[in-house]
This record gives C-alpha cells, structure tokens and sequence, in this order.
C-alpha cells in the first residue's frame, strides 16, 4: 500500500458535479486538482434545485469533470490508488449518479472504493489547509445543513445542536425568493445587506433563549415573507435583507456561545479549534462575527477557503485519504444514504411538537 495515497474523489449530492485528486503528504495533502460544475443557470427559473434536472446534468458532465480534474493534476487513472465518493447525505437521484460512477470507475481499475459521508467531508475540510488536530469544534452551515459537532476523530462525531427546521442556507435562499431576488440568493443577500439598515426591521430569534444550542429559522422566514408583502422599493429590499442578516448574525453569536463553552467542558484540549465549514462560511459579515466571538471566548476560528466551503470534491478526496489509511474499504453494493447522520446515535430533531 502506498505511503502517500493519491485519491480521486468524486462529489453529486445536489447540484455541483465535483471531481478531485488529492495527494497524501507528511502535513497538509496537496489538492492536485479540484474541479467543480455549477448548475445555477440551469435551476435559476425555477427558484431552487429540481432534482430530475440536476441528475440529468450530473449524468451529462460526471464523466467529462472527471477527465478534467485527472488532465489539471497531470496524472493518469493508473496512478490513483482509490476512489472515494459521496454516498450521501443528499439527493437520492443525484448521489445515485456519482456513486454509480464511481463504483463502476473503481472497478474497472481494481481500486478500492470509498463512500464518504458528505457531511464528514465538510468536517474534515480543514485538513487540507492545516494540521489541526481532534478534537475540534465544527458548526457547518450550508443549504441542508446547520449543526454543531464535537469531531472527535475520524468516523467519531458527537453533534451538540441542529436546526429543528430550515438549515441556514435554505433560510436566505427562501428569503432572497421572498424578496425577488434571483436563486442562488444567499450570496446576493450579503450584497443587499450591505446596502441597507439592518435596525429597519424587528425580526424573530425564534427558540433563542432555550434549546440549548439548537436554532429554529422557520419562525424568522414567515416573518420576512409578511413583511415582504410590503416591500415597494429597492431600499425597503436592501434594509430587510439587512435586518436579516443581523438577525442571523444575532442568533448565531448566542447559540455558538453556549456551543464552544459546552465544548470546552467536555474536552481538556490545549488548543481549542472553532472550525466553521459549509456554503454559509463564505458570508464575509458571518466570519467577522464569529472571529470576534473567538477572540472573546479563547477559540481559534478556523475558516476552509471559500472554494472548500460549498460543495466540492477536493473535501471527499481527504477523507477517502483518512480511511485508506486505516483500510477503510467499502464493499461495490454500498448503498445511496439520503439520511445519514455523522452522530448515529443523535436523534431525528426536525417536525412540530418537539419540546426542550
């Protein structure tokens, strides 16, 4: 088995067709390649990802991304050791694209393959930019996904707090749908934000004072879509998408508050690792709040760069990495996981009547 394991790896679990190869090192693995594919122009009609049409592309492009991400790292098929590709959480039309192709391209080649939890790739994403060691604190924030999770190790998660309802991104991108504003909208929520009054509107903290450091959004979406009724002109858009954001920003600040001193009293680390990871990371405004409640609280906030923090398959590529190293190895009948918690053992937190 090679010392320094070259992996290709391979990510479809919503709407970016991804492909990565990435060499093991004695530090920090060298990314030799990271391609990404957006749908954006294909799904911006409709308001939000249509996953027949996203499978649809993920079939058309996986095979010439692929090519693509083994032509930028100068290698051939011959030289990968393993394939490693995103089982799930996800799409279950999309991952069924990836995976297949995957399985098929690891057999052809007699090369172990790897399926990777999405959600781990995020959680390990740090690792091609650092040596940060475990344990470290995570809060991923993207699309599908906001939770905080104690990463224990690798395969080793303890979650801490999730959405009861709408993860993150799917909160500014239903906002920025509420208020016209053309999908993606997350990113173009930041843009409004800054040009607006972020006092204008008074908007909900829903759950902000209980739950521990769990978050709700649903409550602060059906309020941004009464308020929205009223919105007649572009400053009216600018100053809600601005009260949006600060309040996002708010409730951020105190359930990760209550989240990094819950880690700090189960974990004797010398160094304490804030890791922020997923599409939200990208929020400039975002990473200034947290950087600041770091420096408050003793933590080291550690953000991925920007093309690391939305779905990529440079992420799943690291950790196909980790589990080649320790034989891993997963059987070609592994089956597409829609669901599929890092914590196993945490429970189903979304749905009405929950109670804390």
């Amino acid at each position: 088995m090679s010392k320094k394991p070259i992996i290709l790896g391979i990510e479809s679990s919503c709407d970016e067709t991804a492909a990565a190869v990435v060499k093991d090192d004695n530090k920090v693995p060298k990314i030799l390649s990271n391609v990404v594919s957006s749908q954006v122009d294909i799904h911006k009609e409709f308001g939000g990802v249509v996953p027949e049409l996203a499978a649809r592309a993920h079939l058309e492009k996986i095979d010439l991304i692929t090519k693509k991400a083994l032509k930028e790292s100068g290698l051939k098929l011959k030289d990968i050791d393993a394939v490693a590709v995103t089982a799930g959480p996800g799409l279950v039309v999309c991952l069924t694209v990836g995976l297949s192709f995957g399985k098929s391209l690891a057999m052809s080649l007699g090369k172990p393959f790897i399926a990777v939890n999405h959600l781990e790739g995020h959680a390990l994403s740090p690792k091609l930019i650092s040596e940060i060691k475990y344990p470290y604190l995570l809060l991923l924030i993207s699309g599908g996904h906001t939770q905080f999770l104690n990463v224990i190790g690798l395969g080793k998660y303890k979650r801490l707090g999730t959405t009861i309802d709408d993860a993150l991104g799917e909160a500014f991108d239903k906002t920025a749908k509420l208020i016209n504003i053309d999908f993606p909208g997350g990113p173009k929520i930041e843009k409004y934000a800054q040009l607006g009054d972020c006092k204008k509107f008074n908007l909900p903290k829903p759950i902000i004072n209980r739950g521990g450091c769990n978050f709700s959004f649903a409550g602060l979406k059906t309020a941004v879509l009464r308020i929205s009724h009223n919105i007649k002109t572009k400053k009216d858009k600018y100053d809600l998408a601005a009260s949006f954001q600060k309040t996002i920003e708010d409730i951020l600040y105190i359930k990760t508050k209550i989240a990094l001193r819950e880690f700090k009293k189960n974990n004797k680390s010398k160094k304490n690792n804030f890791v922020i990871a997923g599409g939200v990371a990208s929020n400039k405004s975002i990473r200034n709040m947290f950087n600041n409640l770091c420096n408050e609280e003793n933590f080291k906030p550690v953000f991925p760069p920007i093309e690391l923090c939305s779905d990529n398959a440079a992420m799943i590529a690291m950790v196909g990495i980790e589990k080649y190293k320790k034989k891993k190895f997963d059987p070609l009948n592994y089956p597409v996981k829609p669901r599929w918690q890092l914590d196993e053992s945490a429970s189903f937190m979304k749905g009405s009547g929950l109670k804390f």
